[in-house]
């Protein structure tokens, strides 16, 4: 496989692909979501914020399962054509994504709100500017959620194997390559995507921490 080059930056460039979609689902979801519960006072509140932390744990494998049985042929979504596609590990990614990046901004803002409610209504502030300043204030520990759910995309294999099928030059991505290698025993060949897998999200955080670092977001 490292000895084609066209192979191996298919897998890459697919690797990132998903990783950044589902994030970017992830964040369009998440991020006002966590806000929302974070903010607003409604009943159900802390069982539904109690579930999202949960979600932190949802195994992989399962999640996989899920989007496997709606996508496959006799599910209701089976008509869309989506398993076995880049399109389908977007979204078994993103049912991972959500619930972290919603679950982080949930702590961020949440922080953030407590220090600034009392001081905001003090100043005169509407719930509609205190919560705006809360979220603006928040932002950092926002882009922090995204990051972290970025890791866990890119670092993901089990559902991204099931519903993507790992098929050469279709669905396959570092991770499942990694897993393939590694039952074939190429270890040279597993060692060296792992390290390439790292560097690509070396890449991606330092650039990301640097936004963060620089009040940029």
């Amino acid at each position: 496989m490292l000895t084609d080059w066209n192979a191996l930056f298919q897998i890459v460039t697919l690797s990132l692909l998903v990783a950044g979609t589902s994030t970017l689902i992830g964040a369009v979801l998440g991020v006002p979501l966590g806000s929302l519960i974070a903010l607003r006072k409604f009943r159900g509140r802390n069982f539904v914020r109690t579930l999202a932390f949960t979600f932190y744990g949802f195994p992989p494998v399962l999640a996989g399962l899920l989007v496997y049985l709606l996508l496959s042929r006799s599910g209701p979504l089976g008509f869309l054509g989506w398993l076995f596609t880049p399109i389908g590990m977007i979204l078994a990614q993103a049912v991972l994504v959500v619930p972290i990046v919603m679950g982080v901004t949930i702590s961020a803002v949440q922080v953030v709100e407590k220090r600034l409610h009392e001081t905001a209504l003090t100043l005169g502030a509407d719930d509609r500017q205190w919560r705006s300043t809360a979220i603006h204030e928040a932002r950092l520990g926002v882009l922090t959620a995204i990051m972290v759910g970025f890791g866990r995309a890119i670092s993901e294999v089990g559902a991204v194997l099931i519903v993507g099928g790992n098929i050469a030059g279709q669905t396959r991505v570092l991770t499942t390559a990694i897993v393939l290698d590694t039952a074939e025993a190429n270890y040279l060949e597993a060692t060296i995507l792992g390290v390439i897998l790292f560097v690509l999200a070396f890449i991606v955080f330092a650039a990301l921490q640097r936004l963060q670092s620089e009040g940029v977001v």
